[in-house]
């Protein structure tokens, strides 16, 4: 069995706390995309854990985990990663595997983001400054360096000094920062090598040999389908594709191979970054539901915009990505809330339309279309089953289910482990 995760929204819906949940029945959890940019909180007990390349099945004790070739990785916030489950007593020796062709993020791709951004000004788009983006950009340019590339010094060594030759010119005549010292990168990264060998392994074949052993995987990305490079806000998008498609190319598994595929949906919505968010909430509202949610990010720390649940963008989600089941997070958030608004069509200069647009004026332009529903009013902690959630919630619950066609299948109602519901 192959179960997909995808996140619904625009990131943060919660996808550590879920694939850490499902990954104890797993054999093989796989990460597909995206980068160190990304954040999974996982809370065990009184201990959290914040993974942003390995996936959140390393938790899992007998659950072998894979970062595949669809992830931009960066060596020094992976071996970061490994040192801090090592002082946790978690290793990852024999259940960690690194795919040979995916790409590395260098330092002139870090450089040219942060410098990038800071020169757009007000028409940047937002990003982490990891270095994702220019890792993507020289990837479709073909002039990205892979694991693979760092068997062979001298190899190494030319395909670097080239990008430089390049890369210098811009970092120095245009941001106006200093040069890069190619050698230096090449010792620095062959170091790594030396750190990384024991994890590199051709998962497209490891991947595809469990399946046809009949293992159970979980394939997971980062981000979610809101900030799609195709299909999402663009171009206030992410620099991969964490839809399910993306997955496919991300690890070398053909579509036939995934048999489920489950959205996570915040039971509110939240964006970090710039970009259009209809039900974004710039009011008490909005304070309340960051307060409560802690929604501040878990790689960056920076506090996320916050708003009301939008069924329109998580249909048109359901639909891109084939969602046939929902896991419902966060829902606890909401406990003190006397009214829930939920967003069920847009209003385009008096004409009501329940499409998701594709464009930035457009989206800007929509204005959300609100049904109002009462609160439940006390604290959902202990429920351990659907029959015992409040008639209120039941209502909400129906609601989502209706406009989506989509089940609710999952239910979160607070961050630890146990606090979910499987219905």
């Amino acid at each position: 069995m192959v179960t997909l995760i995808a996140g619904s929204q625009w990131g943060d819906e919660g996808k550590g706390k879920l694939v850490d949940l499902l990954s104890q029945n797993m054999d093989i959890v796989a990460r597909y995309q995206g980068g160190a940019n990304a954040g999974h909180t996982i809370v065990l007990g009184d201990k959290q854990y914040i993974l942003h390349l390995i996936p959140s099945g390393i938790l899992s004790p007998n659950t072998k985990c894979v970062i595949g070739n669809g992830v931009a990785l960066d060596p020094v916030a992976l071996i970061n990663e490994i040192k801090m489950l090592a002082e946790h007593n978690i290793s990852v020796e024999g259940r960690l595997f690194i795919s040979h062709k995916a790409h590395l993020i260098m330092p002139y791709h870090k450089l040219i983001d942060q410098a990038s951004e800071s020169f757009k000004g007000n028409m940047s788009i937002g990003t982490t400054g990891r270095g994702i983006g220019p890792a993507y950009i020289d990837k479709s340019k073909r002039s990205g360096i892979r694991i693979v590339d760092l068997l062979d010094r001298d190899s190494l060594a030319k395909k670097i000094k080239d990008n430089l030759d390049e890369k210098n010119l811009l970092i120095t005549r245009v941001y106006e920062n200093k040069a890069l010292d190619s050698d230096q990168i090449i010792s620095e990264y062959l170091e790594f090598d030396k750190l990384l060998d024991p994890y590199i392994k051709d998962t497209t074949y490891l991947l595809n040999r469990a399946i046809k052993e009949g293992k159970n995987l979980l394939l997971e990305g980062a981000q979610g389908a809101l900030l799609d490079l195709d299909h999402g806000t663009y171009p206030f998008v992410t620099s991969s594709n964490p839809t399910s498609g993306g997955a496919c190319t991300g690890l070398g598994l053909p579509p036939t191979a995934i048999d489920r595929i489950i959205g996570v949906v915040k039971a509110y919505c939240t964006r970090v970054g710039n970009g259009p968010f209809p039900t974004e909430q710039d009011n008490e509202a909005g304070q309340k539901l960051r307060d409560i949610g802690n929604e501040y990010g878990a790689t960056t720390g920076r506090p996320r915009r916050c708003g009301w649940l939008d069924l329109v963008a998580l249909k048109y989600s359901v639909m891109i990505n084939g969602i046939s089941e929902i896991a419902l997070t966060k829902l606890d958030v909401l406990d003190s809330f006397d009214e829930i608004k939920v967003c069920y069509e847009y209003d385009l200069n008096g004409k009501r339309i329940c499409t998701f647009p594709s464009d930035i004026p457009t989206l800007n332009a929509i204005k959300p279309i609100y049904k109002t529903l009462s609160g439940w009013g006390r604290s959902l902690k202990g429920i351990k089953e659907k029959k015992d959630f409040p008639k209120e919630a039941l209502n909400f619950f129906e609601l989502i289910e209706e406009y989506s066609e989509a089940k609710i299948k999952i239910v979160s109602i607070s961050p630890d482990r146990n606090d979910t519901i499987i219905f």
